[in-house]
């Protein structure tokens, strides 16, 4: 696992001891769909572009910009497929909409957590797969960053079961906005992320979702609603990427491509281990002031994920009915790897009361 990053750091430690520092030969604009300064910003961008600063002897800049300063938020895919920038940095959620192939890798209700996901990605060809769409699309992807688990809603209202949904105005996105839509009667809303805080506090909506624990502390979202709902069925895990035109990543030296490749898988590594420390101090910080923690039944939990399985299945159903069978078939590899994980993994401790 993280080949790359072995690689990169024995070609980084060769380049540095022969040759001096020298300005950047490329420079990258990468505009993200978060606020500058937030803990996606910082924990996937800012320390994506550290470490291609590192691997390629700075031979590699990467300039971030937070959401709306060179595109809007979500429509970085668009500002680097219209050649307004670079490259850009975003997440397959923003994405599912157009292409529903797209929420096998933004993270599903009833799909892998982050143990299972980060391993059938980098081991068992989800990599590939997503590298394989987005060259579809025109794009090089570099996956730099797989996230912890969400907090399920900071609520207005308390919900601990199914009948709490019904018409619940819900800010979200990607697959969960369409399970809670289909299955469960609630109203789902997207907005971008920087205008989250103020619709929550104004009541404009009954709860938000956004990132894990430690992602919604500098938000501030425990101190806009009352209510906070965990486990994050509706979002185990997540991933995010850079992308650029497949031209500019051809253009570059190709002794530069498999250093950015381990910078990208260096930052996954580093960020996803950063997010469970931080989202367990996130965590004590909750339990210790005045929020109510509402912890889901099983038997509920249980029927969200199903209900999201079951969207998910029939989404890859109705594409291979149209003639495209892409979804189906990786949505198929993914399922078999989680139920191996599943059989296989009750060895490992977790350390959970």
């Amino acid at each position: 696992m993280f080949n790359f990053v072995k690689k990169g750091a024995l070609a980084m430690g060769i380049g540095l001891v022969a040759l001096p520092a020298l300005a950047a030969d490329v420079t990258w604009r990468v505009p993200t769909s978060v606020p500058e300064g937030s803990p996606f910003y910082v924990n996937f961008l800012e320390r994506f572009a550290d470490n291609a600063a590192l691997l390629t002897g700075d031979r590699v800049e990467i300039q971030p910009f937070g959401a709306g300063v060179l595109v809007p938020a979500l429509q970085v895919y668009d500002g680097v497929r219209d050649g307004i920038v670079e490259a850009g940095h975003s997440t397959p959620s923003y994405l599912v909409n157009k292409d529903p192939i797209n929420a096998i890798f933004a993270g599903f209700p009833g799909g892998m957590g982050p143990e299972a996901f980060v391993t059938w990605i980098y081991e068992g060809g989800g990599k590939e797969k997503l590298s394989e769409i987005r060259a579809s699309e025109g794009f090089k992807n570099l996956i730099v960053g797989i996230g912890s688990s969400e907090i399920m809603a900071h609520a207005n209202k308390p919900i601990r079961s199914a009948e709490d949904l019904k018409g619940l105005k819900y800010r979200t996105s990607g697959p969960w906005a369409e399970v809670m839509r289909e299955y469960f009667g609630a109203v789902p809303t997207v907005v971008p992320p920087g205008e989250i805080y103020t619709l929550l506090q104004r009541k404009g909506v009954d709860a938000i979702e956004w990132g894990p624990p430690s992602g919604n502390l500098p938000e501030g979202f425990h101190e806009a609603a009352p209510y906070i709902i965990v486990p994050g069925v509706h979002q185990p895990t997540f991933l995010w990427e850079v992308v650029v035109k497949q031209e500019t990543w051809d253009a570059l030296d190709d002794d530069l491509k498999p250093l950015l490749e381990a910078a990208a898988e260096l930052t996954t590594l580093e960020s996803v281990v950063s997010f469970y420390d931080k989202d367990m101090k996130a965590m004590e910080t909750f339990r210790g002031g005045k929020n109510e923690i509402i912890t889901l039944d099983p038997a509920f939990i249980e029927q969200l994920s199903s209900a999201g399985s079951d969207w998910i299945s029939k989404k890859a159903d109705a594409e291979k009915e149209a003639g495209k069978p892409a979804m189906a078939d990786i949505l198929a590899d993914y399922n078999a790897y989680k139920a191996r994980w599943s059989a296989e993994s009750s060895y490992l401790i977790r350390n959970q009361d």
